[in-house]
């Protein structure tokens, strides 16, 4: 259970991070110029790391749905989406969002048994963890002081330390 955690530990940092890539590459380019990008540097790189560790068997594709292959293509709506709610939004903000949605998805989806999971039941616990995650969003883009009030009252010093 340690190493799982710990893995989607380092999941979410690589997450956040990627989005600031993501975020000073659309700086530059287009979304779907920085989704191309991305998502082909992505194909690159696994493609390669597969090879290395599974040789031939990164091929070896039996037994599989037809329609898990749509995988790839709801990663450039992940990409898309994110980009344009972290220019909009922040990137702290955007990713608080995007983390509680993926989170209640999740919750659904597991407690429907939908897509081949198992079903899981749905409790009040579960449902009280959802709501807590959206009011600390709440909390934390609107709950805190009003935008410019510490910048007006504080002084603006200059190099020699003085006034301005």
């Amino acid at each position: 259970m340690l190493a799982g955690i710990l893995l989607a530990l380092i999941a979410g940092s690589l997450v956040g991070l990627q989005n600031i890539f993501n975020s000073k590459v659309n700086e530059h380019t287009g979304s779907w110029s920085t989704t191309t990008l991305v998502l082909g540097m992505g194909f690159i790189a696994s493609l390669t790391i597969s090879l290395i560790v599974e040789g031939k068997g990164t091929f070896a594709l039996q037994n599989m749905q037809p329609w898990y292959w749509i995988s790839g293509m709801i990663g450039v709506g992940v990409v898309i989406c994110l980009v344009q709610g972290v220019k909009l939004l922040g990137p702290t903000f955007a990713i608080s969002i995007v983390m509680t949605s993926q989170l209640a998805f999740a919750l659904l989806w597991d407690s429907m048994g939908w897509l081949g999971l198992e079903k899981v039941p749905f409790n009040f616990n579960q449902f009280l963890g959802v709501l807590v995650i959206v009011g600390g969003i709440i909390v934390f883009k609107f709950g805190g002081k009003a935008k410019g009030t510490e910048a007006a009252q504080a002084p603006v010093l200059g190099r020699t330390g003085t006034q301005e």
